[in-house]
């Protein structure tokens, strides 16, 4: 059987592309493999939203080019968002690489990667001398429907939680990402097919879902019809909350621009929903925020967040935020650091703004010195980290339920899970026995970022 290893790079969202491509390989007789040395077919599931994602994929594929340069029937290609905005470009600064194909095309991966391996390992029975290179695809074109596409999963031993993908695409054009380019126009799947996926993964042992979307509140919003006053969105998490095994509902990531008073009200009344949400802020600035192309205001933002912790008393929120923006000033910043004292979030993803050909951030006047976004950035960091540490201390001592997803990838010896609020626990216990389940872990102390505790075992 032949083999194939698939890298990705990114959000929640390429792996459960990554994870589709895989089950198509599974299926059409390939074994996954872990190991890039003994693959057959080679591909890297890329990213654009920072260069540095695009860097590391590009020097991943050029290393692993240059070990496997023996084997020379083996497919090299790059799918998702780098593969998307670079196109064609690819194959002039990757010599022998063998298929580009983009957000819109993953169902065709394997037809691509297959043909041409097969048609290499035919050549080379026929003459051993024939050149095994020389045959490329670039596929980047839109194709209608392609979000229905991502539907199945590669199964798992006692698979704590799946991600679930319920739209593709982005109509917003905040100045300096470049995803609606990439993944296209916002395209929502049916109700009824995405509560068929979640009802599948439960009856596997599936406890807990995420839903995915690159604005995920947003879901349905231009297809699908209000109904008694709730969005497509939350008519979604009504449906999905119905589904029999599931006990815990995440979603990300949501944009303030669609976060509705019905989806506040749904923390109220759904309590499958996990009392954590990631809400990405970008910056406290409003003078940011507009040349951002963020339409809201801090104070909207601020009053979200305000009703989500009165509908939900005790919820987690983490967010993005991006220091260093064009034109930036010390003001700015500071409105940044002032929010985030104010509403206390439990954690957040700070990035140094970073330019994306074909943005119009990237153009912007007022572009600010590496030094001076490395100096805010850590600046920013030592308050998010002082508070996540603080709230992370309010736990000791106290008893929280924990999914347990498994072995720890810090140490295999012990097992690890996430409470409701997305706080990660470290635990002792057998993995055969408790991965998967719901288990009561008294709190006994943290390092920080993670809890310790003991689980509350019966018998």
């Amino acid at each position: 059987m032949p083999k194939v290893y698939v890298k990705t790079y990114g959000c929640q969202m390429n792996e459960r592309d990554s994870e589709q491509v895989a089950k198509m390989f599974s299926e059409g007789g390939y074994t996954v493999t872990a190991d890039e040395n003994e693959a057959d077919a080679v591909l890297i599931n890329t990213c654009s939203v920072r260069d540095q994602a695009e860097q590391k994929a590009l020097g991943k594929m050029g290393t692993m080019m240059h070990r496997g340069r023996d084997r020379k029937h083996v497919v090299y290609g790059f799918m998702g968002c780098m593969a998307q905005s670079r196109g064609e470009e690819l194959f002039k600064s990757v010599p022998n690489l063998d298929v580009v194909v983009g957000t819109q095309k993953y169902h065709k991966v394997f037809e691509y990667v297959d043909g041409i391996l097969q048609r290499r390992l035919e050549a080379r029975m026929d003459d051993p001398t024939y050149s095994l290179r020389g045959t490329t695809v670039c596929d980047t074109a839109e194709e209608e429907g392609s979000q229905n596409t991502i539907r199945d999963h590669v199964p798992k031993a006692r698979e704590a939680s799946s991600f679930v993908s319920i739209m593709q695409g982005c109509n917003m054009r905040c100045s300096f990402c470049i995803v609606p380019d990439t993944r296209g126009k916002e395209r929502g799947r049916p109700i009824a097919d995405i509560v068929g996926e979640v009802r599948h993964l439960a009856a596997h042992g599936v406890k807990e879902i995420t839903l995915l979307g690159q604005i995920v509140n947003l879901y349905g919003r231009t297809e699908f019809p209000k109904i008694d006053g709730k969005s497509p969105f939350v008519q979604l998490l009504e449906a999905v909350h119905e589904v029999e095994g599931i006990e815990r509902i995440r979603f990300t990531s949501p944009h303030p621009i669609g976060y509705r008073d019905d989806l506040v009200a749904a923390f109220t009344y759904l309590p499958k929903l996990c009392s954590h949400i990631h809400f990405p802020m970008q910056s406290g600035s409003d003078t940011i925020l507009k040349v951002m192309r963020r339409p809201y205001k801090n104070e909207k933002f601020v009053e979200i967040c305000e009703k989500m912790k009165a509908a939900r008393p005790g919820i987690a929120i983490t967010t993005d935020i991006i220091v260093g923006f064009p034109g930036e000033t010390e003001e700015d910043f500071q409105a940044t650091i002032d929010t985030v004292e104010r509403l206390k979030f439990d954690n957040a993803f700070v990035f140094r703004y970073s330019k994306r050909r074909n943005t119009p951030a990237a153009e912007m006047d007022g572009q600010l010195d590496e030094s001076v976004k490395e100096e805010r950035n850590q600046r920013l960091l030592a308050v998010v980290d002082r508070l996540a540490i603080a709230s992370n201390a309010t736990l000791i001592g106290t008893r929280q339920q924990v999914l347990c997803e498994g072995p720890s990838k810090n140490n295999a010896a012990r097992l690890t899970g996430r409470t409701t609020q997305n706080k990660i626990v470290i635990f002792d216990g057998d993995p055969d026995r408790l991965t998967g389940q719901m288990l009561d872990i008294q709190i006994e102390h943290s390092t920080g970022f993670t809890l310790f505790g003991t689980a509350c075992l019966e018998g």
